[in-house]
C-alpha cells in the first residue's frame, strides 16, 4: 500500500467524520430549540444589533456588578 492510498483513505475518513459531526451539531441545535432551552433567533439578531449600548442577550448569573457585592 503506497502513501497515496493511505492519503485517500484518510481523506475519506476525515470527510465522513466531518459530515457526522455537522449533522450531529444540526440535530443538537434543532432539539435544544424545540425543548426551549435556547433561542438561537436571539443570537442571529446579534449581528444586526451590535452596539455598545445594546442590552445583553442573556444575563450571566456568575457575573456580579459592583453594587451587588
Amino acid at each position: 500500500m503506497d502513501i497515496r492510498a493511505i492519503q485517500a483513505y484518510a481523506w475519506f475518513a476525515l470527510t465522513i467524520f466531518a459530515v457526522v459531526m455537522l449533522y450531529g451539531y444540526i440535530i443538537h441545535l434543532y432539539r435544544s430549540e424545540k425543548k426551549g432551552t435556547r433561542d438561537y433567533e436571539k443570537y442571529g439578531k446579534l449581528a444586526l444589533d451590535d452596539e455598545i449600548t445594546s442590552k445583553p442577550i442573556e444575563e450571566n448569573p456568575s457575573h456580579k456588578t459592583k453594587n451587588e457585592e
